[in-house]
C-alpha cells in the first residue's frame, strides 16, 4: 500500500485514538508528496494536497486557527493543477473542501472569509448538478446554506437549504427502490442527512416563515412511516382512478429508476427529468386528496384540524426546543420563542429520570410526582398552554426524540389543575401531523368484536379478571387464554375482522434493537440459553432469562399483521410505548407504530414497568367509558382521572357493583392491599399508577 493510500485509511480509520489517526494520516500524505511531486506526477500531487488539507481541517491537536491555513494552502495548492477545464469534477470537489474551510476560517475578517466560502461553493455547483452528482449536490448546498446562514443572508440560505432537501427526496431517496434493506437505507439516509432539515426550520423562523418551518418539520419526521401506511391505505384513501394513475406512476418512475441505476438508460439526463417530471405529477395528486409526505402543506392539514382541537409539536434541534402550536384559529402555527426552553437542562433532567428509571425503580417511582412537577416548569408547560385559546378543549401532543418517553399528558398546570381538566374533549399523542391525518382517515364505526390476548404466561394475577370483565362489553370475543396464547394461534386468526384486539400480557422494549421489541406470548420464556448466540432468534433479559423471539409477537412480526377493521388496539402490558428515542432519523420505531401501520386507528400503549393491579382497574374502567359512548382517547383520560381519585371505600363500592370475577385468593389478596389505609384514602393517587398509558393515534 503506497503512503498515499496508507495516509487515507488512516483519516477515516474508525477503531484507535481520532487525534493519533490523524496524525498518522498527515504524516504519510507528507511522505508521499516526497514521491508525488508536481513536476513528475502532478494529477497524484494534486490528490495527496486535496487529502492533505482534509486532514489538516479535521486536525485535533495543535492550534485549530493554523490547522485552517494548512488545510487552506494545501486546496490552493491542488486547485493550480486541479483546474476546471482538465478535471472538473475534482475541481468541485476541492472548490467545496475550500469553501467549508473558509466558512469556519478563525484567522481574517468573518465577512470576507465568508464571502470566499461562498464564491467557492457557488463555483462548486456549476459542476456538481443535482442530475449529475446528486449527492454533491446536497453537500455542498448544505454548505453554501451554512455559509449565507453564518453570514446573515438568511433568505439565500434558506434557498441554498431548499435546493438541497429538493434533491435529497427527489433523487437520493428517489433512487432507493429495490433490495431487502429499502427501509433501513431511507433511514441511514434521513439519520445522515437530518442535520439539513434543522438548518431550513431555523432559517425559516429566522425569516418568519413560520407555516414552512412546521412543512420542513413535518418533512423530517416519520417519513418511512407515513410512505408505508399512504402505500398500505391508498384504496381507501383515494379513489379508484386516483389509485390506478398513482399505480401506474410508481411502477413507471421505479423501471427508470433501474435502468438509471443500471446504466442502461440511453439518454440518463434526459430520463432523470422524465423521472422528475413524474415524481411531481404523483405529488400533485396525491395533495389534491391528502397533501402528506415531502409535499405536507401546512394550510390544508389546518383547515381539517376542527375548531376545537389545539396541537403541540415540539421539534429538537442542536442547541434549542422549537414549540409550535397549531390551531383553526390561528392561520399559522404560534411559534414560542426558541429560547423559552434551556435544551441542556432539559436534557439533564431527562437522562436523570432515564438513569433513575433504569438502575433504581423504586426511588424513581417515590420521586416521580415531583420530577414531573420539575419537568413542567423546565418545559415552562403553563406558558404553552396559556397560548390556547379557550374554545380548544381537545388536545394532541407531538412529542420528538426523547420527549416520546414522558407522560406529558401528567403535567400538571398552575393551581392544581391538569391537562385533562383543561382540555375535557380529550388528550391524546400523535407521532407527527401527518400520522394524525392519515389515522383521522380510518373510519371504524364498528366497535363489537373483540380479540384478547390473556395471560399467556400465566403470571400475572389481575389480567384474567381484567380480560374476563372486559370480554363482556362486546357482542362477539375471541380469547387466547394464558398457554394458549401461542405465536402460532395468533398466525392461525383472522384478526381483519376484529374491531378491537387486545393484548393483557407482558411486553418488553429492545433498546438495542427496537424492531426486536415483542409482546411476551406463551412458551416464550426459556429456561435456559442456546448454546451458541444467536440475537436475531433469541433475546438474553436482564433478569437471566432467556426469550425465543420465534414464540413472541415482535414489532417486526406486527408489521405483517392486517387489521384493517380495528378501531383499538391496547397494549395493557409493560413498556408498550417506548420507542427508538437515540436514532437521529426522526423515524418512530416502537410496537405503536407497527400496529398503527398494520391498520389501527389508536393504540393505547404504555411508558414504564406498570402495576398489575392499578392496570387491571384502569383498563376495566377504560372500557366502561368506551361502551358508554366515549372516544378512544377521551375514555382513556377520564378513567385516568377515576383512577387517580379513587378512594379504598369507592374502590370497595364500585368492584361489588361491577360483580368483578375475584377468585378466593385474589380477593384475599387485595385485602392484604389495602387494609391498612382509611377509607378515605387514595391508593392510585401517584401517577405511577394512572399516567403510564396514552392514546396514540386518532
Amino acid at each position: 500500500m503506497t503512503k498515499h493510500n496508507l495516509g487515507e485509511v488512516y483519516l477515516y480509520r474508525v477503531r484507535g485514538n481520532r487525534a493519533e489517526n490523524v496524525e498518522i494520516s498527515i504524516k504519510h500524505h507528507l511522505d508521499a508528496l516526497k514521491v508525488r511531486t508536481r513536476e513528475a506526477l502532478p494529477e497524484e500531487w494534486a490528490e495527496t494536497q486535496n487529502n492533505l488539507g482534509t486532514a489538516y481541517d479535521a486536525r485535533i491537536r495543535g492550534k485549530r486557527a493554523d490547522n485552517l491555513e494548512l488545510a487552506i494552502s494545501c486546496y490552493e495548492a491542488a486547485l493550480e493543477v486541479r483546474t476546471r477545464e482538465a478535471f472538473s469534477e475534482r475541481w468541485a470537489g476541492t472548490q467545496n473542501n475550500l469553501g467549508n474551510t473558509y466558512r469556519n476560517r478563525i484567522v481574517g475578517k468573518k465577512t470576507e472569509n465568508l464571502q470566499k466560502a461562498i464564491a467557492c461553493l457557488s463555483a462548486a455547483l456549476e459542476v456538481r448538478t443535482r442530475e449529475a452528482f446528486s449527492q454533491y449536490h446536497v453537500e455542498t448546498q448544505w454548505n453554501l446554506g451554512l455559509s449565507y446562514k453564518d453570514y446573515q443572508q438568511f433568505h439565500n440560505a434558506y434557498t441554498a437549504f431548499a435546493a438541497a432537501i429538493d434533491t435529497l427526496e427527489n433523487y437520493l431517496r428517489a433512487e432507493i427502490v429495490s433490495g431487502s434493506g429499502i427501509e433501513a437505507d431511507k433511514q441511514k439516509l434521513a439519520e445522515e442527512w437530518n442535520k439539513l432539515y434543522q438548518g431550513a426550520v431555523e432559517v425559516c423562523l429566522y425569516l418568519d416563515y413560520c407555516n414552512q418551518a412546521i412543512e420542513y418539520v413535518e418533512r423530517s419526521k416519520t417519513r418511512n412511516l407515513v410512505e408505508l401506511i399512504l402505500t398500505r391505505d391508498r384504496h381507501t384513501i383515494f379513489p379508484a382512478e386516483v389509485v390506478a394513475q398513482l399505480d401506474r406512476l410508481r411502477d413507471e418512475i421505479a423501471s427508470g429508476q433501474y435502468e438509471l441505476q443500471n446504466a442502461t438508460a440511453e439518454d440518463p439526463t434526459a430520463l432523470a427529468q422524465h423521472l422528475q417530471q413524474l415524481r411531481q405529477e404523483r405529488n400533485k395528486l396525491q395533495d389534491q386528496h391528502l397533501a402528506i409526505g415531502s409535499s405536507f402543506q401546512f394550510e390544508p392539514f389546518r383547515s381539517k384540524v376542527g375548531d376545537r382541537r389545539a396541537i403541540i409539536e415540539f421539534y429538537v434541534i442542536t442547541d434549542k426546543l422549537l414549540v409550535f402550536i397549531i390551531t383553526q384559529q390561528s392561520p399559522q402555527p404560534i411559534v414560542l420563542s426558541p429560547d423559552l426552553v434551556d435544551l441542556k437542562k432539559l436534557e439533564t433532567w431527562t437522562n436523570s429520570y432515564l438513569k433513575a428509571y433504569s438502575s433504581k425503580k423504586d426511588h424513581w417511582q417515590r420521586r416521580l410526582t415531583t420530577r414531573l412537577n420539575l419537568l413542567a416548569k423546565l418545559l415552562h408547560f403553563d406558558e404553552i398552554i396559556e397560548q390556547i385559546p379557550s374554545e380548544c378543549d381537545q388536545l394532541t401532543l407531538i412529542p420528538h426524540r426523547f420527549l416520546h418517553l414522558l407522560p406529558l399528558h401528567a403535567l400538571p398546570l398552575a393551581e392544581n389543575s391538569s391537562l385533562f381538566e383543561r382540555f375535557p374533549g380529550g388528550v391524546s399523542y400523535a407521532p407527527s401531523c401527518q400520522l394524525l391525518q392519515l389515522a383521522q382517515t380510518r373510519k371504524r364505526p364498528e366497535f363489537t368484536r373483540l380479540f384478547a390476548v390473556q395471560n399467556p404466561t400465566g403470571d400475572l394475577s389481575y389480567t384474567d379478571i381484567e380480560v374476563e370483565t372486559i370480554k363482556s362489553y362486546f357482542n362477539t370475543n375471541n380469547l387466547l387464554k394464558q398457554q394458549l396464547a401461542t405465536k402460532e394461534a395468533i398466525d392461525e386468526t383472522s384478526l381483519n375482522t376484529v374491531h378491537c384486539a387486545h393484548f393483557s400480557c407482558h411486553g418488553y422494549f429492545n433498546a438495542s434493537q427496537p424492531r426486536q421489541s415483542a409482546l411476551i406470548l406463551a412458551n416464550a420464556r426459556l429456561s435456559a440459553a442456546p448454546t451458541e448466540p444467536d440475537t436475531e432468534n433469541y433475546l438474553s433479559l436482564a433478569n437471566g432469562g432467556v426469550l425465543d423471539l420465534n414464540q413472541c409477537l415482535t414489532l417486526d412480526k406486527i408489521f405483517t399483521l392486517s387489521l384493517d377493521k380495528c378501531r383499538l388496539v391496547t397494549l395493557s402490558a409493560c413498556e408498550t410505548g417506548l420507542i427508538d428515542f437515540r436514532n437521529t432519523s426522526d423515524e418512530y420505531i416502537g410496537l405503536p407504530s407497527g400496529f398503527l401501520y398494520a391498520g389501527a386507528a389508536i393504540v393505547v400503549s404504555s411508558l414504564w414497568t406498570v402495576n398489575d393491579l392499578s392496570t387491571a382497574f384502569l383498563m376495566i374502567r377504560f372500557y366502561q367509558n368506551l361502551k358508554e359512548g366515549l372516544a378512544g382517547a377521551l375514555a382513556l383520560n377520564q378513567a385516568q382521572l377515576w383512577l387517580r381519585d379513587l378512594t379504598k371505600g369507592d374502590l370497595e363500592t364500585w368492584i361489588k357493583e361491577n360483580s368483578l370475577p375475584l377468585k378466593p385468593a385474589v380477593r384475599m389478596n387485595l385485602r392484604r392491599r389495602l387494609h391498612k389505609l382509611e377509607d378515605g384514602a387514595k391508593p392510585f393517587a401517584s401517577p405511577f399508577y394512572w399516567a403510564a398509558f396514552c392514546g396514540i393515534g386518532q
